[in-house]
């Protein structure tokens, strides 16, 4: 069953996920099957050659694999996590798909293709993500 009722509940959520989001992130589409980000390559995106940085594409990845796994349980938290890096980009903007594979009693495994504007594949990302159980309410007099 999933968490967010709509797509701006899910955004209004994520935007906790401040290292994605100050980095220019942005979640653009979340069903119970996929989840889609994407962000527009800055200057602070790019490394000692004019390459986009493997961290951000690593970043867009993880952040939508995180917002597909915890749409469908929260909290969810990567557990085991393995990148490609396919081709350097050559487009403006990146784009992460992030599909279900498996979603299992305690963990849930994630694919995510990075592509570019242009279509290009830029990596291929598998994750194992764990389910924590939700946190137990923190009693008013705790607050």
């Amino acid at each position: 069953m999933a968490l967010f009722s709509s797509l701006q509940e899910a955004q209004r959520y994520f935007q906790m996920e401040r290292f994605a989001t100050t980095n220019g992130m942005h979640l653009d589409e979340l069903s119970e099957s996929k989840a889609v980000c994407s962000m527009d390559i800055q200057d602070k995106h790019l490394n000692a050659l004019n390459g986009v940085m493997g961290g951000a594409t690593f970043t867009l990845a993880d952040f939508a694999s995180a917002a597909l796994t915890n749409h469908l349980h929260s909290p969810t938290v990567a557990q085991q996590v393995s990148i490609n890096y396919l081709n350097g980009v050559r487009g403006t903007r990146l784009i992460a798909e992030a599909s279900l594979i498996k979603n299992g009693k305690n963990s849930m495994v994630t694919h995510v293709v990075v592509r570019d504007d242009l279509q290009r594949d830029i990596a291929c990302m598998t994750l194992t993500s764990f389910k924590l159980n939700p946190p137990s309410a923190v009693p008013s007099e705790a607050k």
